[in-house]
């Protein structure tokens, strides 16, 4: 098994990197350090070109009476000589984001696995890409032009509005037709129509919350999160314990997310998360899915990270197939 992985995580990570358990990416490396892999961490400005090869900075990790630590001392390393790259960071999708991802565009994908592959994530938007999947999301538009989403509003007369490179709910609007505030939302977001979003049209069952439905490569797992808006907001907003509860997916909804695992996978976004509402896909998590390992812990009274660990190893142990693997291990 292929033991030397790199994670690219956030900045707020690395400056506040010790265990908590809110923080999937800290499940991640710690579980990995547990399982005697060799981790290092970086972040996006880590990332360079030298001699037409991507390049890192980054620090070795360690495990210390249960807790992650990092070595402040940075190394400079060709990316293929790790055998594994989480590629992690938050949204927003910008163009440091982007810069990040080319750099990947210098690294021999036959020699070292990207999960997920940075330029697949490069290639595909949250929210956008959506629309691969027509038969499952609600009706909506991707526009930046004012009056067709004036349009869109006053013949659904409710719909949310959402910018395209964001997350955890940044920037994302409840619109009603006959607002008094609607041209200055729509012309705010859109940047006097410059700028394109989303507009999608509003589920009424999005009141209960939506399900966080969890994709390791074409496995959809059974545990998932209902994330409740509080009594103030549309949405989820508040990262609290008493805004989570277990949830089971459908049958329909189960058949839906294997569908797009497949689709997903194929193009290497192989760690990935649905948000769902009414067996509706209101959007497709590739960036850094948070897997709410604790909260479905509590609610289901697993070691949900073992089951994870175990998918994720049969993962890599599929794409690095077995002439790979024994290349690697010799």
């Amino acid at each position: 098994m292929p033991k030397n992985i790199l994670f690219i995580i956030d900045e707020i990570e690395l400056k506040y990197f010790e265990f908590n358990d809110l923080v999937t990416n800290f499940w991640f490396i710690k579980e990995f350090l547990k399982r005697d892999y060799i981790v290092d961490v970086a972040v996006k400005g880590d990332l360079f070109i030298e001699n037409a090869k991507g390049c890192v900075n980054s620090y070795g990790s360690y495990l210390e009476k249960g807790n992650i630590f990092y070595e402040k001392e940075q190394k400079k390393k060709i990316i293929n000589e790790y055998d594994i790259v989480f590629f992690r960071p938050d949204p927003p999708v910008d163009i440091n984001y982007i810069n990040a991802c080319y750099v990947f565009d210098f690294v021999d994908k036959n020699k070292t696995l990207l999960i997920n592959n940075p330029s697949e994530i490069r290639n595909f938007n949250e929210k956008f890409h959506i629309n691969y999947f027509p038969e499952f999301v609600p009706e909506n538009i991707v526009t930046s032009n004012t009056e067709m989403i004036m349009d869109f509003v006053s013949e659904k007369e409710e719909a949310i509005l959402k910018p395209l490179n964001r997350c955890f709910g940044s920037g994302v609007y409840y619109m009603q037709k006959g607002d008094k505030n609607l041209l200055t939302i729509i012309n705010n977001m859109t940047e006097n129509g410059k700028t394109s979003v989303m507009v999608q049209k509003y589920i009424p069952e999005a009141k209960f919350g939506d399900k966080r439905v969890l994709i390791i490569g074409e496995t959809v797992l059974d545990e998932c999160i209902q994330k409740i808006p509080p009594k103030d907001n549309f949405k989820f907003s508040i990262h609290s314990d008493k805004y989570f509860r277990d949830a089971k997916l459908s049958t329909n909804e189960k058949i839906m997310a294997e569908k797009i695992a497949k689709l997903l996978s194929e193009r290497g976004l192989f760690l990935t998360g649905l948000d769902v509402i009414n067996e509706k896909v209101i959007e497709t998590n590739v960036t850094s899915p948070c897997y709410f390992i604790r909260e479905i812990n509590q609610h289901y009274g697993i070691h949900f990270e073992d089951k994870i660990m175990m998918l994720i190893e049969k993962l890599i142990e599929k794409q690095f197939g077995s002439e790979r693997l024994y290349a690697l291990n010799k």
